[in-house]
């Protein structure tokens, strides 16, 4: 597997580099640590000092995310090329043929809501690779590292289950596959009692297909994951995705998020709004998988 880590030397890249330490890498596995030297769009002698300094640190935020990686098992080597750092990303992952991106969360300090930084975010949208979005969170302390994968049986989603199949992740890690279902009938509790029996009827039999289909969505994604991971169970919740995934994330303690990005129509690279909600929202890491 290639491994594509792009670092800026920031501590967010720091926590990304240290969380590859925790798959289960072999002498097999690539990773290929990846620094842009941002373009400076003036060419005064000023600017051009300043790109002068960025080419000198370089070579030790290269050597910095190395030292965090020398006890793995994979093979790492180290990449630099000049450019604007979004647009030679997403390059690089796909003419050095990586199987997904990992990067960190570099958001604004101060601000509760996490967003995004602008080179994570274009990444995000516009890579036709996996990216991994790796946030600080309890996966840092020793104990057993679980992931939710929240599938719509889209072809964006079976490619995630395909790709959480074939990714490091050590046997014992926990993995709840979770189907939301957005019901087109909600009533408040204390209007339910308004409601006659024929169509209390007409719901129940709506229910029970909606419950069919997430199960149909789950098995599916259960044949991709069975057998790779020993802790796997399913979950069907009604309701808003984004919240329903996010909610379910906290509740299981998800160290990562895995959604497929099933985009917006007419508007290449760009997220749907499901998984835009979670990258933004989320407090653990989130694994945006691709279709081919």
């Amino acid at each position: 597997m290639n491994i594509l880590l792009a670092t800026d030397g920031s501590e967010c890249s720091d926590v990304a580099t240290r969380f590859l330490t925790r798959l289960n890498l072999s002498s097999e596995d690539n990773i290929i640590i990846f620094h842009i030297v941002s373009e400076v769009p003036y060419e005064d002698e000023y600017h051009a000092q300043i790109k002068r300094v960025i080419k000198r640190v370089a070579p030790k935020i290269l050597s910095s995310a190395s030292d965090i990686l020398k006890n793995v098992k994979a093979k790492v080597s180290v990449a630099e090329k000049e450019g604007y750092p979004d647009t030679a990303i997403v390059e690089s992952a796909v003419n050095l043929h990586a199987d997904f991106i990992v990067m960190g969360a570099r958001g604004l300090k101060g601000v509760k809501l996490l967003l995004l930084g602008s080179v994570t975010r274009a990444v995000v949208n516009n890579s036709p690779k996996p990216v991994l979005v790796v946030k600080r969170t309890g996966w840092e302390t020793p104990r057993k590292m679980k992931v939710l994968f929240a599938t719509d049986g889209s072809e964006s989603a079976v490619a995630t289950a395909r790709l959480l199949a074939t990714l490091p992740f050590y046997d014992d890690f926990e993995v709840t596959v979770l189907n939301v279902q957005r019901s087109d009938f909600f009533i408040p509790e204390r209007f339910a009692m308004e409601i006659d029996d024929r169509m209390k009827e007409t719901v129940a039999k709506l229910s029970k297909e909606e419950f069919a289909a997430s199960e149909k969505i789950l098995e599916e994604a259960k044949k991709y994951l069975t057998g790779k991971y020993e802790n796997l169970q399913t979950v069907t919740k009604c309701g808003d995705p984004s919240y329903e995934i996010l909610s379910t994330a906290e509740q299981t303690q998800a160290d990562i998020i895995a959604i497929g990005c099933r985009g917006l129509k007419g508007m290449k690279g760009m997220l749907g709004s499901v998984s835009r909600n979670i990258v933004i929202h989320a407090k653990s890491s989130v694994l945006i998988g691709k279709a081919p």
